[in-house]
């Protein structure tokens, strides 16, 4: 029985390892409703200043909530981001990178 479910174990640790070696590039962005967005290269995302709680989905989008705004950074196949944001109240947009 052993031998069945070791190739299941090592598809889910090759799929971990992937997700958890994915990199948010460096970045600083102005997005509308005065929010400064801040990434170091390989995170963490700030938002004011305010460290974001991080999602990552893959390699190229991630999600990053601070409070009631969600910062989604998209990473473009030329590696350049695209970042807009999510706020209460239906608010959102793209934001500006500096």
């Amino acid at each position: 029985m052993r031998s069945l479910y070791f190739p299941f174990a090592m598809i889910v640790v090759a799929f971990s390892a992937g997700q958890a070696s994915a990199k948010i590039p460096l970045l600083n962005a102005t997005c509308p409703g005065k929010l400064e967005v801040h990434a170091d290269a390989g995170g963490p995302i700030y938002v004011n200043g305010k460290q974001a709680k991080l999602k990552v989905f893959n390699q190229n989008y991630y999600e990053a909530r601070q409070g009631r705004v969600t910062i989604s950074v998209m990473i473009n196949p030329d590696g350049s981001p695209d970042v807009s944001y999510t706020a209460s109240g239906g608010a959102n947009g793209v934001c500006t990178l500096k």
